[in-house]
């Protein structure tokens, strides 16, 4: 049952400001208006919100109507995680792509252009990018969504993608802290575990972290995972000695420490959401991210109500709550005067200059500079078969964006046909119809099979192992990490399945770079 509580008093205001929810729909629900009047300081969208950019724009103004300075979050990585483009891919390769550019000037330009793009819908604070090093390749939720495996890389491209974020004035939040790259876990599911002792967390996990607050990130995510070196007892969004004793008195970060979603299993199932919010404030986190799954007026009131009974029952000091609101009062207010000062008046004049399918803009010309390709390309000049062998996407990626190549061979190659086969019921062989059914489909045309993660599915392995056995002159096009072996008569690794990865390979195996 809901605590009646006084919607005017500073403790509840205080309350309201430090979360950050979702809702549904691509209008401003009544009841979200309300709470922002009432004191809420955030919103956090996702894909579910976006329908294009006009709406979106017309969306943050409505928003702004209630309150100048509003806060308007997104899960914005470009890549594989998009909620901008999330009905037809983003314009933009991820993470991975980038750093196997490994060129620092070109991650700066494309995150300035993501930001300019989030700006121009009224989208002020992006939850990214993704600071985590990818240190275990068979890690099921990061993978493409890291710079990479070297600390150094992804230092030095975290630095740059803040630098260009900002630059567009969308502030930052660097995620996931202390780093989720060396987890098996995905923490949407269960609490990941990382037993490595400090001098390698503070070498490899936190390298990019640092490079991140030294660059000017405005604001930093926590994760849910578990390193024993640093606490044995709690996960890092629940941490005094991880948010309280290393991120701000060790590493000297003095913005607003968002959390990652707390309806995610590791959190929720272990404390609930609404005990889970109590201790992560108290620990020293700032805002509370919810809202992937639980978006309605329900869930903010009961974390509200918990915040607010235990600063009243003395769980949680009210100076502590005191000092988390203001932090994000004050990241709310920088944003304000970064418009100010850009000149750019209020939000929501929504350009999206590049983004149309053909258009060569930073997004295309870095997609292609991460291409690598093994063997002699030889131009197809006939409609091949794309065959797309698909694992389960995880719940950050999710199954809203297509991915895939056949859409763009299409544009190139009309006549292109395609179709998905997905994870089979005994992972570690498939069962012998799937590539027959394949070849069969084929017939007599080039097949182009689609991987993404090969390296951690042995039925894609096996698979791909009848397919060249059968037609030697089979494409092969990795979409996500490029651990395994090239293979195939070429094989093209797109380092991310982005929309401009996929277009990017299609050039090349129609011969039109």
């Amino acid at each position: 049952m809901t605590t009646l509580v006084s919607t005017t008093d500073t403790l509840t205001r205080d309350a309201l400001a430090v979360l950050q929810p979702g809702f549904v729909g691509t209008t401003a629900p009544d009841w979200l208006l309300r709470a922002i009047g009432d004191g809420l300081t955030s919103v956090g969208l996702f894909g579910r919100n976006v329908a294009d950019p006009e709406q979106l724009a017309a969306l943050t103004r409505r928003l702004r109507r209630e309150r100048e300075d509003i806060l308007v979050a997104i899960d914005e990585e470009g890549g594989d995680v998009t909620r901008l483009e999330v009905r037809h891919g983003s314009s933009f390769p991820g993470n991975y792509a980038l750093g196997a550019v490994d060129d620092p000037d070109l991650t700066r330009e494309v995150a300035r252009e993501l930001g300019r793009r989030l700006a121009a819908c009224g989208v002020n604070l992006n939850w990214a990018p993704s600071a985590d090093v990818n240190s275990n390749p068979d890690n099921p939720v990061i993978g493409v969504r890291s710079f990479g495996a070297d600390p150094e890389l992804a230092a030095r491209h975290t630095a740059a993608y803040v630098e260009g974020l900002q630059a567009a004035g969308v502030a930052a939040c660097v995620k996931h802290f202390p780093g989720h790259g060396d987890t098996a876990v995905d923490s949407h599911h269960a609490l990941p575990r990382i037993d490595v002792d400090l001098d390698t967390l503070h070498a490899r996990e936190l390298r990019p972290f640092r490079a991140a607050i030294a660059a000017g990130s405005r604001s930093v995510m926590s994760a849910h995972i578990l390193l024993p070196a640093l606490d044995p007892e709690h996960p890092a969004t629940l941490s005094p000695r991880i948010l309280t004793g290393l991120l701000r008195e060790e590493l000297g970060f003095q913005g607003p420490i968002v959390t990652d979603g707390m309806e995610m299993r590791a959190i929720a199932s272990v404390y609930g959401i609404e005990r889970g919010s109590v201790l992560a404030i108290a620990a020293g986190a700032d805002a509370i991210c919810v809202g992937g799954g639980l978006a309605d007026e329900g869930i903010v009131l009961r974390l509200r109500d918990a915040l607010v009974t235990a600063v009243r029952t003395g769980e949680l000091p009210e100076e502590r709550l005191a000092d988390a609101a203001a932090r994000v009062r004050g990241l709310a207010d920088w944003t304000r005067r970064v418009r100010v000062s850009s000149g750019a008046g209020a939000p929501g004049a929504a350009t999206q200059e590049g983004t149309a399918p053909g258009d060569p803009g930073i997004g295309l010309l870095a997609a292609r500079r991460a291409l690598r390709v093994t063997g002699t390309p030889t131009p197809l000049t006939r409609a091949p078969y794309v065959a797309v062998l698909t694992p389960a996407a995880n719940i950050a990626v999710g199954e809203e964006t297509p991915w895939g190549l056949a859409t763009e061979l299409a544009r190139l190659l009309p006549g292109t046909e395609t179709a998905t086969y997905g994870d089979v019921p005994t992972p570690d062989t498939p069962t012998p119809e799937l590539p027959t059914r394949i070849l069969t489909a084929a017939g007599d045309r080039t097949t182009v099979a689609v991987v993404r993660d090969a390296h951690r599915h042995p039925w894609m392995t096996a698979t791909l192992d009848t397919l060249l056995a059968a037609r030697p002159d089979t494409v092969v096009v990795e979409m996500g990490l490029n651990e395994a072996p090239p293979r195939g008569a070429l094989h093209v690794a797109t380092h991310g399945a982005a929309r401009v990865c996929a277009q990017a390979a299609a050039e090349v195996i129609a011969g039109r770079e």
